[in-house]
Formats: C-alpha cells, sequence, structure tokens
C-alpha cells in the first residue's frame, strides 16, 4: 500500500495552480473540468509518477472553519520534504512568499512554515 493521492483545499483553483507551480516548483500533472472546478493534481518534477497533491476547492462548508482554526494556531496543513530548508527559505522569500516560522532546528529536522496564498500554512522540512 502507498499513498497517491493527498488533498489541499484551496480558495481558488488558479491562484493555487500559479503559486504550486510557478513558486514552489511543482508541475500540473491533471487537469480535468468538472462544472465550476477542476480535478487538478500536481507532482514534484523529481517523481512524475508518485503522489499527487490534488488542489481541491474549499467549497465543502467543513473547510473553512478547519483551515480558519489551524491558521489562527498557526499549524500547518502538510509538510513538504526539500533538501535545504535554509536555501528554500532564501529563494522562496526572494519571490515574495511569506513564511510565519523561519528555519528551525528541531532535533533530527530543520522546519520552516510558509503562507501558500490559498488558505493554507505549509510546513517545508528537511531532514538531517
Amino acid at each position: 500500500m502507498r499513498i497517491h493521492l493527498s488533498s489541499v483545499f484551496v480558495d481558488d483553483q488558479d491562484k493555487a495552480l500559479r503559486f504550486y507551480t510557478e513558486v514552489l516548483g511543482f508541475v500540473k500533472k491533471t487537469e480535468v473540468p468538472l462544472g465550476e472546478h477542476r480535478w487538478l493534481t500536481v507532482v514534484s518534477p523529481e517523481d512524475p509518477d508518485g503522489t499527487e497533491l490534488v488542489l481541491e476547492p474549499d467549497s465543502h462548508p467543513a473547510v473553512k472553519p478547519y483551515q480558519t482554526a489551524l491558521v489562527a494556531d498557526g499549524i500547518p496543513l502538510t509538510s513538504f520534504a526539500v533538501d535545504d530548508v535554509h536555501a528554500e527559505f532564501r529563494r522562496l522569500r526572494g519571490l515574495g512568499v511569506r513564511f510565519t516560522q523561519e528555519p528551525v532546528e528541531m532535533g533530527p529536522v530543520v522546519t520552516a512554515v510558509l503562507d501558500d496564498t490559498c488558505g493554507n500554512l505549509i510546513q517545508i522540512a528537511q531532514y538531517k
């Protein structure tokens, strides 16, 4: 068994696609029209057949309160692995990304937390 899909609820699929591809560096894998929304996934360019991240519309009534509570408490929705948190932090900050947590060493990992501009906090992590 392995993880095939994971969802990130977003307030605007077009804005999310731009951020997740042009800023974070993922690549679009799937885009299928579904009424007013789309089945929209991105993947790591390093693993195009790996886990797909669904940029899922936040239209379900439970999503907004959940997202708001997580952001208010500073809790990241998910975590993405990077090779060098400090380098990625500098690269993303240079692109205007807002961080709620600068790189911090936590035992065997270094983490930082960014705002994805679509309603979520996302952690980036590097295992030492």
